[in-house]
């Protein structure tokens, strides 16, 4: 299914078609999906710094031009500076303060003077951003602050989100630049994300860690509504930028996601709640209805897609084992 979007202004946005556009993190598992699908109609250079061979090799079978960045260096030269549209999905995740907050900030700076020009600036941002407040529902405007500081495997992550929508903010500003920040839920698909580790840990046996303030509630969001929110979320851009959360409809729990996992696949979802990872984040999407749409993919419909996609066996020996 595709989403209903609008242009924010109650129209229906229109089709990215006929554009040069440049997807950003174009190997990650929301951009790359992105690129493939938008080559078939438009010119679409994908960056990234491309050390994975193979997924290079698929976007360039899909028609995808790659063209090797590194935003820690600030090298972005080889982009096309007249593009119509850009899409940065790109995060640096090394762990390492000095690498990330240049390549995710002063990255995004470089990457914005360098499209000064463009129609439309997208900047991915995550509801990693909020300060962890339990069952709180968080409108754009809530509070911030460093929630993934509970993972020391990530404790760049939320700090480098929220110092990049500011310089997001600045640059649309200081270049005029019509942008949109889109703080991103839980992404997944055919391509992985939160649910499909979660899955691979019940196939492992390993106990999903979750909240023990139960349950611990996001928004689910399936890749096939993620592109076609892009047109509504590319119309919504503007000077100063336009910050909206984006996630599927449906709140759904750790908890109900892998339930359903494992009523899909007969294995057994067991959880060890837990202090020491990430908290609910709830999200109000009123702005994100009234700017670009609704979502199309119901998450159960979307997690069995997943499991067909990544896992068939599973589904195969379900049906076997009822039959």
């Amino acid at each position: 299914m595709s989403a209903d979007t609008m242009d924010g202004s109650g129209g229906a946005a229109p089709a990215i078609e006929g554009r040069t556009v440049v997807v950003v993190g174009a190997t990650g598992q929301v951009a790359e999906p992105v690129a493939v699908a938008l080559a078939g109609a438009n010119e679409v250079v994908g960056a990234a710094r491309f050390r994975d061979a193979e997924a290079r090799e698929r976007l360039e079978a899909a028609g995808v031009r790659c063209v090797p960045i590194d935003l820690a260096a600030g090298d972005v030269a080889g982009l096309p500076a007249d593009a119509d549209l850009v899409l940065n999905f790109a995060v640096v995740k090394s762990n390492r303060w000095t690498t990330d907050l240049d390549a995710n900030i002063g990255g995004l700076a470089d990457l914005m003077e360098h499209h000064r020009r463009a129609t439309a600036f997208l900047h991915c941002s995550s509801t990693a951003v909020y300060k962890p407040m339990g069952h709180h529902v968080f409108v754009e405007d809530d509070l911030l602050g460093d929630s993934h500081a509970i993972w020391p495997f990530l404790r760049t992550y939320s700090i480098s989100k929220i110092a990049s929508e500011a310089t997001a903010r600045w640059a649309a500003r200081r270049f005029d630049l019509p942008t949109t920040i889109a703080r991103l839920s839980v992404p997944y698909g055919n391509r992985g994300g939160w649910p499909a580790i979660h899955l691979e840990m019940m196939l492992n046996g390993t106990p999903v860690p979750v909240h023990a303030d139960a349950p611990s509630v996001y928004h689910p969001i399936h890749e096939d509504d993620i592109f076609a929110m892009l047109p509504a979320l590319v119309s919504a851009a503007g000077v100063p930028a336009v910050t909206v959360n984006w996630g599927g409809d449906e709140a759904v729990s750790i908890e109900e996601w892998c339930g359903h996992l494992a009523g899909l696949t007969g294995l057994e979802a067991t959880f060890a709640p837990t202090e020491a990872t990430l908290d609910s984040v709830q999200i109000d999407l009123t702005r994100m209805h009234e700017l670009i749409g609704h979502t199309r993919v119901p998450w159960r419909e979307g997690l069995e897609r997943m499991v067909a996609a990544r896992h068939p066996e599973l589904l195969s020996s379900l049906a076997d084992a009822e039959g």
